[in-house]
């Protein structure tokens, strides 16, 4: 651990894993789970999205669902190509990977993969599962309909959740990744603001009379945030959330939580090369257009996280002084064992 200042401290990729680890595993997660966990959050905090990162790791050991029986997964129903998954109360960013790993493993010897999954919390950044899906030769596709936070165009509640949606498609280099939230601002950043004691942008939330706001915690405590592009936005959020419904999102504990996961393989429609070759040229030639004046690069989605992960896998990451400390101090036995 390098002293930055009093309030920033900078870890290299190996403390920092070990100090997630350990803090997991303080809590009650396995070792097995405390791996996937920290690995999604250090992949995070390495592509440049601190909220996401280290600090997230707090917003699950205060969640409302942590202390709740938790059981294995289980598959309910499945087919050669698909399964429905009961994620048994589990963190998110442990239960998704998995689903990633059963939509491989269908999408490789079947041709397509879905799994949908209900009954798991805090999924985290969807970017790692559809770039785990694209490394291994296929096309991913991962939406999400989570908890309440997000109000519908001329709503004064949070009625739905900010249901990203990811996208990972192999390519002759690096994989091709979209991930964005349908909301104008994600609650985990919403989180990390609150913890900073910082302001939310202008235009993002509203409070519980419908008034815009910029406080965080008035949001958390009864307002909401907004859709992004207004009715088109709240349009995609829709799509997720009915995606949410297919799998299972109404047999989730609390009617939210609703995850599909897709993989593809290209070669049901071309030769898995003759894809990767003609994305990589369309890519190119988008990155080729005629740039107006002062700008210096067109930018494709995902990547400036590459470019940060490359970075940072080199110079280690930086984290709040407090966030640090606070992992320190993960008091034992918060997750419940594993119930029949």
């Amino acid at each position: 651990m390098e002293m930055m200042t009093p309030e920033r401290v900078r870890l290299t990729v190996a403390e920092a894993r070990t100090l997630s680890v350990n803090a997991l595993t303080r809590a009650g997660y396995d070792d097995e789970q405390a791996g996937y966990i920290a690995d999604h959050v250090l992949d995070a905090a390495l592509c440049g999205y601190e909220y996401s990162g280290l600090p997230k790791l707090l917003n699950v050991f205060e969640h409302r669902n942590l202390r709740l029986p938790r059981r294995r997964l289980k598959v309910v129903y499945e087919t050669p190509v698909s399964a429905m998954v009961d994620g048994g109360n589990s963190c998110g960013m442990f239960a998704l990977m998995r689903a990633a790993e059963m939509s491989i493993e269908r999408a490789q010897q079947h041709g397509f993969g879905v799994i949908g999954m209900n009954n798991a919390w805090m999924s985290g950044r969807g970017a790692i599962f559809v770039e785990t899906i694209a490394r291994a030769g296929l096309i991913g596709i991962h939406t999400v309909s989570s908890t309440r936070h997000v109000a519908p165009p001329g709503g004064a509640k949070a009625a739905y959740g900010t249901n990203p949606l990811s996208f990972g498609y192999p390519t002759a280099g690096e994989p091709f990744v979209i991930d964005m939230g349908t909301s104008a601002f994600m609650s985990t950043d919403l989180q990390f603001r609150e913890r900073r004691g910082e302001l939310l942008p202008e235009d993002v939330a509203i409070d519980a009379s419908g008034k815009p706001t910029r406080d965080p915690t008035v949001v958390r405590t009864g307002g909401a945030l907004l859709a992004f592009g207004g009715y088109k936005g709240f349009a995609l959020a829709m799509a997720a959330q009915a995606l949410g419904v297919f799998a299972g999102s109404g047999s989730d504990q609390e009617g939210n939580y609703g995850y599909v996961m897709m993989a593809m393989k290209p070669d049901l429609l071309m030769p898995l090369a003759d894809y990767r070759k003609q994305l990589s040229e369309t890519l190119a030639r988008i990155k080729a257009t005629p740039r107006q004046p002062g700008v210096e690069e067109i930018r494709l989605p995902g990547e400036r996280s590459l470019r940060e992960r490359e970075k940072n896998l080199r110079e280690g990451i930086v984290i709040d002084r407090f966030i640090y400390d606070a992992l320190l101090a993960v008091r034992p036995g918060l997750v419940p064992p594993f119930v029949q």
